[in-house]
């Protein structure tokens, strides 16, 4: 099938998540009552955060733009899982509504805990406590299926490792703000995936 097909799926997945993280965000940085820093995040994750996240969207934006650009880095993979990496970013898009949705004005680009924070329990929290990153994961190994792409692949992974590192420090921040609450909560779900028991 012709590539041209892909690409513009996945643009249109790509736009569309885009559009629902950034709205979300924007509402949330002007309802959120201040301005959150970085400074807690540390810089050891915030600079692997920024180099992998690049990592990605740079590797995203060239094989849009000039998919020749990122031949060294295709994979040769059946029709099938590209289908499966297109149905797997709109997964993405749809969960991302659902985050955002359920997180509201409590959403952060850090550990960081806002001061009129809530503690979510429901829609997708209800069974993990970090579906922001399972979405993301989801959705960009999606878009690495459908480009045919293992170092899209790989700094997704590198991405989602170093969000899971920072988990720790993040459900620290957690604590502080609900104390018993999140202890409770953090019996009862799993950190990025549902607990089977």
């Amino acid at each position: 099938m012709n590539d041209n097909i892909f690409r513009v799926l996945a643009a249109v997945i790509l736009f569309i998540g885009a559009v629902i993280s950034s709205t979300f965000r924007i509402k949330a940085e002007r309802n959120g009552g201040e301005k959150i820093s970085l400074k807690e995040e540390g810089r050891l994750t915030t600079l692997l955060l920024r180099i992998f996240g690049l990592s990605i969207w740079g590797g995203v934006f060239v094989y849009l733009l000039s998919p020749n650009w990122m031949k060294w880095s295709t994979i040769d993979l059946p029709e099938s899982l590209r289908w499966l990496g297109v149905a797997l970013g709109v997964l993405g898009d749809l969960l991302a509504y659902w985050v955002f949705t359920n997180l509201g004005n409590n959403v952060t680009r850090t550990v960081v805990t806002r001061k009129s924070a809530q503690l979510v329990t429901s829609g997708p929290y209800r069974w993990v406590r970090h579906p922001l990153y399972l979405m993301g994961l989801i959705g960009y190994i999606g878009f690495a299926l459908l480009a045919e792409n293992w170092f899209i692949a790989l700094a997704t992974v590198l991405v989602f490792w170093v969000l899971a590192l920072r988990s720790d420090k993040e459900e620290s921040k957690l604590i502080e703000k609900f104390g018993d609450e999140y202890r409770e909560y953090m019996k009862q779900t799993g950190r990025f995936f549902p607990k089977l028991i």
